[in-house]
């Protein structure tokens, strides 16, 4: 997929969460060596690390999720957690982009 078309996707999911009451805090949160938080988010004083997964028609974007991706994600996570000396209740989410519709599953490691 086309960075044009991650990056309109990526705008969609922000518009999605601030319509559910989110505050967008960062996007694109990136940790050298480790990997890139799509969003970062507040709610109910709960920080969400949020990545978002979008793809063509023919292929369920769930698929991109892989174990690597998941622990990438974590440890960017963990990193932005410690480097910003944050004391924070928070969650790793994702949202799923399949054409017009938009799924938001929050805490996917437990």
């Amino acid at each position: 997929m086309s960075n044009l078309i991650g990056d309109i996707n990526e705008s969609r999911a922000v518009s999605y969460i601030e319509d559910l009451g989110f505050r967008v805090v960062e996007r694109n949160y990136f940790a050298r060596k480790l990997g890139e938080i799509d969003i970062i988010a507040i709610k109910d004083n709960i920080w969400h690390f949020i990545e978002v997964k979008s793809a063509k028609a023919d292929f369920d974007p769930i698929y991109n999720l892989t174990p690597r991706k998941l622990r990438r994600i974590i440890n960017s996570t963990n990193y932005y957690i410690k480097t910003k000396k944050l004391d924070i209740a928070f969650s790793i989410d994702i949202i799923v982009i399949r054409g017009d519709n938009i799924e938001f599953l929050e805490n996917i490691t437990i």
